[in-house]
């Protein structure tokens, strides 16, 4: 068994050793349980001023919807006055133009019974004019040439039947055109009233078509207002989705970085966290000469609580890395690991090779499993060539048998 090339005292060995293994595992920290738990407080807190948030635009979307819907109701009943008074204007349009047809007609009758009773005037004295200066009949003339007193009766009966006829005709025409007349001027009467009626219910349409007018324009205010609504809402229920798939996220990192600690305090209690992993054997052909655990210290400044397995082998022996991950560590350690690698694997373990005669990965660097990654040799504290190999979780060492 060889001695180590450089004694030293064992506390400072000791101190040397414990430095390589806690540089065993430098991955990033992840947040502790408590820091996700206090993360997942703040997401709730957020969510919660995002659902008030959603709840006020919501209540004001629905006031802005029901507002729309008043209006678009007013709007409906405003549409179908006007269009009740549309028709009402056309029916009293038509009823002005058969009164203005009926005007016209009696004013036809009106002009032809005028004209006959000027012709029948004319004629009525052209005739009595006629008979008086030519000489045809004359009053006296009925009186002197009577043959006997009812020959006269007879005569002046037939001329007072004549006048009376004429005068009976030329009667007739008057109150037949005194009639015309009255009813001309009731069919004006009429039409003049149904003209007002008509500008009555074309004003009435002309306030209903302003107040349209000013419905649509409110109408198109609160439908744009309504879109402003929409986007917010839009927004802030896509931010509320991100922030649900945010929480969502942080409860599977609590459930893993708890399932994590729980391994970690397996760790520490001397137990083995389970891994779903599958780990090879990083040498073969080898020999356990010392287990995991206490045990009695080999040689000046070895540990008596050993934090792996010694594998004894040939010097030159392949070392392969038992799982994929990168290299957090390839260096030497004069008095203590000698020539070492130091792999994560990115699920809390670790693992280390100590003692190489020379290492041939560098630090930072990803390896997979089964990688070549140094030959056994017996720098640093050791009694001949073997591999040190341990596995950690959390940075805590667990046995390595409980994994190969």
């Amino acid at each position: 068994m060889r001695k180590a090339a450089f004694p030293r005292s064992a506390a400072a060995v000791l101190l040397a050793v414990l430095t390589v293994f806690l540089s065993l595992t430098p991955e990033a920290r992840a947040a502790t349980s408590s820091e996700i738990k206090e993360e997942i407080t703040d997401l709730k807190v957020e969510n919660a001023v995002i659902q008030a948030q959603i709840d006020a635009i919501k209540t004001q979307y629905n006031a802005n919807a029901s507002e729309i819907q008043a209006l678009v109701d007013k709007k409906n009943a405003v549409d179908q006055e006007i269009s009740l008074l549309h028709q009402q204007i056309l029916n009293v349009n038509e009823q002005l133009r058969i009164y203005g047809q009926m005007i016209a007609d009696t004013q036809d009758r009106l002009d032809e019974s005028n004209a006959r009773l000027t012709q029948l005037n004319k004629q009525y004295k052209d005739r009595i004019r006629a008979m008086e200066e030519e000489g045809e009949i004359t009053y006296w003339q009925v009186i002197f040439e009577s043959n006997s007193f009812t020959d006269f009766l007879d005569r002046m009966n037939m001329v007072d039947e004549i006048a009376a006829a004429d005068t009976q005709r030329l009667l007739d025409l008057q109150i037949a055109s005194a009639n015309v007349e009255e009813n001309q001027r009731i069919l004006t009467e009429e039409m003049a009233d149904l003209q007002e009626t008509r500008q009555m219910l074309a004003d009435s349409e002309a306030m209903l078509e302003e107040k349209r007018t000013e419905s649509d324009d409110i109408l198109r205010q609160l439908i744009s207002k309504q879109a402003e609504f929409q986007i917010v809402l839009d927004e802030s229920e896509a931010l509320q989705n991100e922030l649900m798939n945010e929480l969502a996220q942080k409860q599977k990192e609590l459930q893993a970085a708890q399932y994590k600690e729980e391994l970690v305090k397996m760790a520490l209690r001397g137990q083995n966290p389970p891994s779903n992993a599958t780990w090879i054997e990083p040498v073969s052909g080898y020999t356990i000469t010392s287990a995991f655990g206490y045990r009695k210290a080999p040689t000046a400044g070895a540990s008596t609580n050993h934090q792996g397995i010694d594998m004894a082998c040939p010097t030159g022996t392949p070392i392969y890395a038992t799982r994929s991950g990168t290299v957090t560590k390839a260096s030497y350690q004069a008095g203590g690991a000698g020539y070492y690698v130091s792999i994560n694997h990115g699920d809390g373990f670790g693992s280390i090779y100590m003692h190489m005669t020379r290492y041939v990965v560098s630090t930072g660097q990803s390896v997979s499993q089964g990688q070549l990654i140094g030959y056994v040799g017996s720098t640093g504290i050791s009694t001949g060539p073997h591999l040190h190999f341990g596995i950690s979780y959390g940075g805590t060492y667990v046995n390595p048998m409980a994994y190969l």
